[in-house]
């Protein structure tokens, strides 16, 4: 478990946020394609699309949820791809 120390560093980590910021644009991606049925499409495609367009600060404005998940505070930043892209889905999908 990370300390709150280690956590606050996590969150303005730019390394860190560029990984964030990658995984929010393969999200944005998915939710753009995702048929139009899908519960909140709307919005979830607004978000999409504002992360498309700004994604930096998309990323840093979700930063501290990502680095809240339980994933992140036991692996840090050396977390792998596939569980830091889980943790921006989880931490995006309680916003939208």
């Amino acid at each position: 478990m990370l300390t709150y120390a280690d956590s606050a560093a996590l969150m303005v980590d730019a390394t860190f946020i560029s990984r964030i910021k990658v995984a929010c644009l393969h999200f944005a991606s998915y939710i753009l394609g995702e048929d139009p049925g899908t519960a909140a499409h709307n919005s979830r495609t607004k978000w999409a699309q504002q992360a498309m367009q700004n994604p930096d600060g998309v990323a840093s404005q979700i930063s501290p949820g990502v680095v809240m998940d339980p994933n992140v505070q036991s692996q840090g930043a050396t977390i792998a791809d596939a569980d830091l892209q889980s943790a921006v889905e989880t931490t995006v999908n309680k916003l939208i």
